[in-house]
């Protein structure tokens, strides 16, 4: 006589979802934007790839911007829009999902796209690691940066001009994709 197992369909249900997940749990969920240059100046050769990593809370912002004078800082954003067209102005202004007022990356209230100022070093480079905990890549979250724009400034955010730290032109540009 043969036995048959009978699996409620929740449970089946239950397990797909988890082994779903389970892609999300040994390769944390992941975004990355490749910087390239505006037309904003000329000659300019800013340039660079920068990864968002899910962590339990926030994100993980890391990478490499080069292309910059040495010892040189520059105002470094995530922008509402994720277009880089008319030299990254169609990115609009700095994502601001809370409706904050502009102030330095970390600060009580300030814009989620927020992001410390990158600063090179003698040799143009600018490399930095980063825990956001305003950001996510969380889909229908107000505070997912996916498919929205990162910014890279010609000059350094003065942290209090409102709304976006007098920070210059924008010298690079690059949508955010879902690795």
């Amino acid at each position: 006589m043969s036995r048959r197992l009978i699996v409620p369909a929740f449970a089946i249900a239950a397990t797909i979802s988890l082994l779903a997940g389970c892609g999300t749990l040994g390769g944390k969920a992941s975004a990355t934007a490749s910087l390239a240059p505006t037309g904003a100046i000329s000659p300019n050769p800013t340039m660079g790839k920068v990864t968002f990593t899910a962590l339990e809370h926030g994100l993980r912002v890391a990478g490499e911007v080069r292309g910059f004078a040495p010892g040189t800082e520059h105002g470094f954003h995530i922008h509402e829009k994720g277009d880089c067209g008319d030299n990254g102005n169609a990115a609009g202004g700095h994502f601001n999902p809370a409706g904050g007022t502009h102030g330095k990356f970390g600060a009580p209230g300030s814009h989620a796209g927020e992001l410390p100022s990158l600063v090179a070093d003698a040799s143009g480079t600018a490399r930095f690691s980063v825990d956001v905990h305003s950001i996510s890549l969380t889909d229908g979250a107000a505070n997912n940066v996916v498919g929205r724009a990162l910014v890279v400034h010609r000059d350094r955010d003065d942290f209090t001009s409102q709304p976006a730290g007098n920070s210059g032109p924008r010298v690079a540009c690059a949508l955010i994709t879902r690795s």
